[in-house]
């Protein structure tokens, strides 16, 4: 029994204390991602309502409305969804959030069958910008 009560102490003890990182490790984004822009205007009506309609259709139930995570399924996933309303979020290279986004790794899928246009894709990108 005390050994029982030790294993418990121990392990309670170590979870209390263990990092968890919950939002999973560093993005290993190549290069060629650093300097992408992106070609499509940010003011574009008609891109920003596409952009909508695919964000609807293919990222809002992890992502949520507005981007804060808290979609559906947000919950369904291992790793913590990130908040891509957040300035820190929109601050990244473009590239970078359009390789998080589309070409993904772990928990976030990669969408480059399921939206193959690329001006699509940036598109999105002026949607997200817009939380």
């Amino acid at each position: 029994m005390k050994n029982i009560f030790l294993l418990l102490t121990i392990a309670a003890f170590v979870f209390a204390f263990t990092e968890i990182n919950t939002v999973g490790d560093p993005w290993d984004i190549p290069s060629k991602y650093d300097n992408m822009e992106n070609p499509t205007s940010a003011d574009d009506a008609d891109c920003l309502d596409v952009g909508k309609s695919l964000y609807v259709k293919h990222c809002r139930s992890c992502h949520g409305s507005e981007g804060f995570g808290d979609g559906k399924k947000a919950g369904e996933i291992d790793t913590e969804m990130p908040d891509i309303s957040t300035d820190e979020y929109k601050n990244q290279p473009a590239g970078h959030i359009y390789f998080k986004s589309f070409i993904g790794r772990e928990d976030m899928p990669n969408f480059e069958k399921k939206i193959p246009s690329e001006e699509d894709r940036w598109c999105i990108i002026n949607y997200m910008d817009t939380f």
